[in-house]
């Protein structure tokens, strides 16, 4: 038996339209998520602070281990100085008495000897100059002598004299200059009294 046509009829129907209106606005509606995308956004920024904070950590910690290995090493510079010092100090004084240690032994090595000066002095001297004092120093001779005959003519005798020890073969080289120092008259006599520096020189070897 066909069904009653009033039941086909409700079937075909059209849908009826809602009670009310639909007045929500949805984006001012609370998120619905079990996660919420804040979460993800507090956490990512936490993440970057903890981040920066970890790499200032580091950096001053690095820093604070500078400070003190230079701490370290400026007391280490400042109990060293005053040692230091004095050592240079002391290295100093040292060079000084080595120099003249040096300097004395090496005139010492080469020093002329002194009997060659006498008999060579008394070998090329003039018998018109007589010697009245012959004075041996460290650094050279001096020799005083009266010479004979008139002043004037003593005075050319004098330099001639001086010439020729700066010119001998033997007593030239011993010398590193021969110098006429004085020319006075003797009160007593009226000859010429001279005194002659005779400077040795350091690089002359013995024989």
């Amino acid at each position: 038996m066909a069904p009653p046509a009033t039941k086909k009829s409700e079937a075909s129907a059209p849908e009826a339209p809602a009670w009310h209106p639909n007045l929500r606005i949805a984006s001012s509606l609370p998120d619905t998520k079990v996660v919420r995308t804040a979460f993800f956004v507090n956490g990512a920024t936490m993440l970057v602070a903890i981040a920066l904070l970890l790499v200032l950590g580091h950096q001053e910690w690095s820093l604070h281990e500078v400070h003190k290995q230079i701490a370290d090493l400026q007391r280490d510079i400042d109990r060293d100085t005053k040692a230091s010092a004095a050592a240079v100090a002391l290295y100093g004084d040292f060079k000084v008495e080595e120099s003249k240690t040096l300097e004395v032994a090496d005139f010492m090595t080469s020093k002329p000897i002194l009997s060659e000066i006498i008999l060579r002095l008394g070998a090329i001297t003039p018998k018109k100059i007589a010697f009245d004092a012959l004075d041996f120093r460290t650094n050279g001779l001096t020799i005083r002598a009266t010479v004979k005959g008139a002043p004037d003519r003593a005075s050319g005798d004098a330099s001639a004299y001086e010439k020729q020890l700066r010119a001998d073969k033997v007593l030239g080289p011993m010398f590193s200059d021969v110098n006429l120092l004085t020319m006075k008259k003797n009160a007593l006599n009226g000859r010429l009294v001279i005194d002659i520096l005779c400077e040795f020189n350091r690089g002359a070897k013995k024989k």
